[in-house]
C-alpha cells in the first residue's frame, strides 16, 4: 500500500476531529443565540458554506479508508482497518440520516427542538472522530 494514502487518510481524519469538536463545542451551541428574523438567511448560508469545508475532506476521508481496508498494510492491524471503514460509513450514515435532515428542517424555521437534537446527535460524529484520532495516535505515534 502506498504511504501517502496512509497519510493523506489520517491527515483529513484528524482535519474532522478538530472541526467537530469545534462545531460539537462552539459552532452548534451558538444557533440558540441567532434570533428568529436573521435564522433563515442563516442557516442557509452555514449550510452552504459549511458543505466547502466539510464534503470534500468527507469524501476523501472515505475513498482512503476503502483503500487502507482493501490494500491492507502489513504494518497495520488489520480489525483496525476494518474497524475505521465502517466508521467512517457510521459517520456518513449520521451525517445524512440524522444531521442532514435536522438541517433541512432548520431551513423551514428556527426550531429550538431541532437544534437540541442536532447539538445531541452530533455526539454521534464527536465521539466516532475523537476514537479514530486516538487510535490512529496510538498506532502511529506509541506503539
Amino acid at each position: 500500500m502506498e504511504n501517502w494514502i496512509l497519510g493523506i487518510h489520517i491527515l483529513v481524519s484528524f482535519y474532522m476531529f478538530g472541526l467537530i469538536w469545534f462545531v460539537q463545542v462552539v459552532h452548534y451551541p451558538l444557533f440558540r443565540k441567532v434570533g428568529q428574523a436573521d435564522w433563515l438567511e442563516y442557516e442557509k448560508a452555514h449550510t452552504h458554506f459549511t458543505s466547502f469545508v466539510t464534503a470534500p475532506i468527507m469524501i476523501i476521508e472515505l475513498g482512503t479508508a476503502a483503500l487502507l481496508w482493501w490494500w491492507s498494510d502489513p504494518n497495520l492491524p488489520q480489525w483496525w482497518l476494518l474497524t475505521n471503514f465502517i466508521l467512517v460509513v457510521a459517520l456518513w450514515l449520521s451525517t445524512f440520516m440524522i444531521q442532514v435532515p435536522l438541517h433541512n428542517q432548520l431551513l423551514k424555521a428556527h426550531a429550538e427542538k431541532a437544534i437540541q437534537q442536532l447539538v445531541h446527535s452530533n455526539w454521534i460524529r464527536t465521539v466516532i472522530w475523537t476514537v479514530k484520532a486516538v487510535v490512529w495516535s496510538y498506532l502511529l505515534f506509541i506503539k
